[in-house]
């Protein structure tokens, strides 16, 4: 049984994990630990690894099932659930996304299964004058909901907001050099809008957080076109106020993983494409964790009303 030690980053969301070879099998203790780490730091880093695309598909499905991203590209040809994050040319032609998560999103709320976790497993970080690029940042949806007004919280305590994968997929199209094609019919047909509650009682923590991100989520529903335009551009800054946040550094050998129901997140895109970046990545899909007898304990719901 491995014996770990937690470090918290002394900040709004992270914590460091030693301890762990994930590697090798993950026993129940430490899936356990993993588990509550999450709720209580969001964000987890384990240094030093040394992973294959196998062993990171393996630790990662241990937290539920992988999800294939509905893009359907740059995917390891034999563990489709890893995707490939890179600004690396080779033979004229890209081996892996260059923009991928390139502005303020929570993974898969677009989806009716919305992503519990990423687990992110850096090989080469960009550094310029030894200062690592390309971090990413996150912010705390626990905090952000904890400090909205009241009459707020009063207003959306029952309300749902629509979600659109299409949504930031334009938006990254219309970024600079942007190679992105549109949706095919047939990708948007794979994931049409979905609905979810604006306030979720989070499945670990018990905890209410504010489930909207200015990446997917298009209206809230019922309301105005107005009204709601203005109660989402409240939201957005709001839940993106510097105070929330957390900026993770990259080093070679990092796994990072983070829970997505009560976070944001940002990949910053301050490198170059001579800088080379290259990442694997992991979603899981939240497909038991509010199933759980903890969840259901807490009163934990991602059903829309």
């Amino acid at each position: 049984m491995s014996t770990l030690n937690i470090k918290s980053s002394g900040k709004i969301l992270g914590a460091t994990v030693e301890g762990l070879d994930l590697s090798q099998p993950l026993d129940q203790a430490s899936f356990d630990s993993i588990i509550d780490a999450l709720g209580e730091y969001g964000v987890l880093c384990f240094h030093g690894q040394d992973l294959d695309e196998a062993s990171l598909k393996h630790f990662s499905s241990r937290f539920g099932t992988l999800e294939i991203n509905v893009a359907n590209t740059f995917k390891d040809p034999n563990h489709p659930e890893v995707m490939i994050l890179s600004n690396i040319v080779e033979d004229g032609k890209p081996i892996g996304i260059a923009d991928a998560g390139q502005d303020w999103h929570t993974d898969m709320s677009y989806s009716s299964t919305i992503a519990f976790a990423n687990v992110l497993y850096a090989i080469k970080v960009p550094r310029r004058e030894g200062k690592a690029l390309g971090c990413t940042s996150f912010a705390n949806m626990h905090a952000a909901y904890e400090d909205l007004p009241d009459d707020v919280k009063q207003k959306l305590a029952t309300a749902t907001a629509t979600h659109d994968f299409n949504k930031f997929w334009e938006m990254m199209r219309r970024e600079k050099g942007s190679t992105r094609p549109p949706l095919t019919p047939e990708q948007r047909k794979a994931k049409p809008p979905v609905s979810h509650p604006v306030f979720l009682t989070h499945p670990i923590t018990g905890r209410k957080v504010l489930y909207a991100n200015p990446g997917y989520t298009v209206c809230i529903d019922g309301w105005p076109e107005k009204e709601s335009e203005e109660m989402l551009e409240f939201l957005f800054k709001h839940q993106l106020d510097p105070k929330y946040q957390y900026t993770h550094e990259w080093n070679e050998h990092d796994v990072l993983m983070w829970e997505n129901i009560g976070t944001l997140h940002n990949a910053v895109a301050d490198y170059a494409p001579d800088e080379p970046r290259l990442i694997k990545r992991c979603q899981i899909m939240a497909d038991w964790i509010f199933d759980s007898p903890q969840a259901q304990a807490l009163g934990a719901d991602r059903e829309p009303r």
